[in-house]
């Protein structure tokens, strides 16, 4: 006991002495306790009828640790993300897998125009950033940290960023692999979260083996019954490349996205045999790649309307050429959109729309895709809280069409928001049920849904939430998402309170 004692003074004591010793850096140790406590019934697709709702509580722990000196930068951030009652009250060797590195990177300062001991003197601010870090790009629409999720989002990438007379320019890459193991040959890679096991056609549980993605379930039906958008998939790319340049002039402020990501090539394969029955899939051991383009550009402003009264406006437009991670050439996919928000005092208002393209069942040629990807945003902050759309559970192939609106008041410690979305299919899309005329098409109109979150500040450090979300979807939203028709309870409600503690334990001035 007084070992340990001794232990921990001495280690107190050395932080001491190597902080106060240190004249020009930064530390910060911050923390976060995130708790998220949800009623889900209908939430990300509707409920079947007669099934129940769900309840649970969610927590992120998470400990950052950052340093800043004029030449190098560094930030680590730890997190454990968990359910609770989850794991056992007693830890045994199976538990606890979910502590992980959410970040770890080093920014290295290559040229500061402020620094007059740099010689490099073309750029006035140069630096590479390395690790894995979070990318947040604009309103986190196609790069962002997906920070609703627990889990968050994160990339393993580096980042070369330069700022010159008010421009700022990012080139960033990264490559994925899977191992570095003795005896890995060639660079086939497979994305992260595969399951170690599947149900064969005959209920048998089966070992999944390296280099191989599952992609039917017992039965030899479809894993998922829509395509989904990257940010709710298990196949990673296997590289990217991104150039982003911004400009701020005066009120407005122009940005230009240049994003491109590969995906393995893969062949059709199974596993199993007679007896165990078997589990279809694609191996990865095909030499190549799909490689897919995302480039567009986005305007933000604020204008002044009269003396009490401003507006904040954004307009935005995306195009995708290429091939998807299917190895589907991608024909004419677009993503473009525009809103405006009227300011007067605490209350802001305004519509908007947008549009992401789809495929058109009636003329869409074998091998070709017209859907727009919205790569590794936050689809949870643009199209609807209720997760219907560009998650893990999947969206129409047929696209969408986001006609909103929105109110929002701010005081001194609450702040209220109602979001009111009219969602629809962007493409025609061919009813298939089997009472439907030949060539008949589903309705466009998906739903509507209403968002209401309360957020209040109870002090510097704590954060409580509440949020209620309805969805009162049409049979078109069945059909398009779950593939069945009359199955389903056509309103979807969810609900959450959530507490966001992040208090920050050490923060050293910079002398």
């Amino acid at each position: 006991m007084k070992k340990n004692l001794l232990r921990k003074f001495a280690l107190a004591l050395f932080f001491f002495v190597f902080f106060a010793g240190v004249s020009y850096s930064q530390f910060s140790l911050t923390g976060q306790l995130r708790t998220r406590t949800e009623i889900r019934d209908g939430l990300g697709n509707l409920a079947l009828i007669g099934s129940k709702p769900a309840a649970f509580t969610s927590q992120r722990t998470r400990l950052t640790f950052g340093y800043k000196w004029d030449r190098v930068n560094l930030g680590v951030s730890v997190q454990d993300i968990r359910v609770w009652g989850q794991d056992a009250s007693s830890i045994s060797n199976s538990d606890g897998a979910r502590l992980a590195v959410h970040e770890a990177w080093a920014e290295i300062v290559l040229a500061n125009a402020a620094d007059t001991s740099f010689k490099f003197k073309a750029l006035q601010n140069l630096s590479l950033k390395i690790g894995r870090q979070e990318l947040v790009y604009d309103d986190v629409r196609l790069l962002g940290n997906l920070d609703w999720l627990q889990q968050g989002r994160r990339f393993d990438a580096a980042l070369l960023k330069a700022q010159h007379k008010g421009w700022a320019l990012d080139l960033g890459g990264g490559f994925n692999q899977n191992s570095d193991a003795f005896g890995a040959n060639g660079t086939y890679y497979v994305g992260g979260n595969v399951p170690a096991s599947a149900l064969s056609n005959k209920g048998v549980s089966l070992a999944i083996p390296t280099g191989f993605l599952p992609t039917a379930t017992k039965g030899g039906s479809p894993a998922l019954l829509n395509a989904v958008s990257t940010n709710g998939q298990n196949q990673m790319f296997k590289s990217f490349q991104m150039a982003y340049l911004a400009r701020k002039f005066q009120q407005t402020r122009l940005s230009v996205l240049f994003f491109k990501d590969d995906f393995s090539k893969f062949r059709i394969d199974s596993i199993g045999n007679a007896t165990s029955g078997y589990i279809y899939g694609r191996r990865y051991d095909v030499t190549g790649v799909n490689s897919r383009l995302t480039y567009g550009a986005m305007l933000t402003g604020t204008n002044s309307l009269s003396k009490l009264h401003k507006v904040q406006w954004q307009l935005f437009g995306y195009l995708q050429s290429g091939k998807d991670r299917d190895g589907l050439a991608i024909k004419g996919a677009y993503h473009y959109g525009g809103n405006f928000m009227i300011q007067r005092g605490a209350l802001s208002f305004g519509p908007g729309y947008e549009v992401l393209s789809g495929n058109d069942g009636f003329k869409l040629k074998a091998g070709e895709t017209r859907r727009f990807d919205p790569l590794y945003g936050t689809p949870h902050k643009h199209w609807g809280y209720m997760d219907y759309f560009y998650v893990g559970t999947g969206s129409p192939a047929g696209g969408l069409q986001d006609a909103f609106f929105k109110f929002k008041h701010v005081n001194k410690r609450l702040t209220s928001t109602l979001d009111i979305h009219y969602f629809a299919l962007a493409a025609a899309t061919p009813n298939k049920t089997s009472d439907a005329p030949t060539g008949a098409k589903v309705s466009p109109m998906l739903g509507l849904e209403y968002d209401l979150v309360l957020n209040y500040t109870l002090n510097k450090f704590t954060n409580i939430e509440a949020g209620y979300a309805l969805m009162q979807g049409s049979n078109s939203l069945e059909y398009v998402k779950q593939s069945s028709m009359d199955k389903t309870r056509k309103t979807g409600q969810w609900g959450y309170l959530m507490l966001n503690i992040r208090p920050e334990f050490f923060a050293s001035a910079k002398k």
